[in-house]
């Protein structure tokens, strides 16, 4: 079984051409999904996250409160830094776990990690598809989904490596700027793809 990962830029549309997979079956994992799970409420994520950051970052029930920390984290890349420390050996951990123990018969199954170049770790997999848009249309989404301004949506899309970077690098591109039935189409085209590598 190929072991492939799934990346891009926030809001470049990683969640949607997850779904897509999901949808023809093919085995998928969401390290977003694991990272919340790393820093649950009685995690020892969150203990080191409250150790590092201060109580400043809990809700009232304890639980982590995300927009405090996307302030800090966002505006200083030390601080950024240090929370990826934190949860990123955990997020891994599970991904190498879950491809690990997989008991199906597709021929790849799929890991959406938003930061597996930044990490070094796309070298842990055997193919690395992007799901990428236009840098314009990058800012507008953010700014639209999390209710940012232009600068706050640039600050956030600069703590990744820009989409152009990541998509050199890519064995395979789907873009998703062009339209849903053209997003879906490509989704297929790179499931054939990889159906058919021996």
């Amino acid at each position: 079984m190929l072991r492939v990962a799934l990346t891009g830029g926030i809001a470049t549309g990683k969640s949607y051409c997850l779904a897509r997979f999901a949808t023809l079956r093919i085995p998928v994992i969401d390290a977003d999904a694991l990272a919340r799970d790393a820093v649950a409420p009685g995690s020892a994520g969150l203990h080191a996250v409250v150790a590092r950051f201060g109580a400043g970052v809990l809700n009232a029930d304890g639980s982590l409160d995300r927009a405090a920390l996307a302030r800090i984290v966002f505006a200083d890349p030390r601080a950024r830094a240090a929370l990826e420390a934190i949860v990123h050996p955990e997020v891994y951990r599970r991904i190498q776990e879950w491809f690990a123990n997989l008991r199906v018969a597709a021929r790849f199954a799929l890991a959406d990690i938003p930061l597996v170049f930044e990490t070094g770790h796309n070298h842990d997999f055997d193919r690395v598809i992007v799901a990428a848009c236009r840098p314009d249309e990058q800012v507008h989404r953010v700014m639209a989904r999390d209710h940012l301004d232009d600068g706050q949506a640039r600050a956030r899309i600069a703590a990744q490596w820009p989409i152009g970077d990541k998509v050199e690098r890519a064995d395979r591109v789907i873009w998703t700027d062009r339209g849903f039935a053209e997003t879906d189409r490509q989704v297929r085209d790179v499931y054939e793809l990889l159906n058919a590598e021996r």
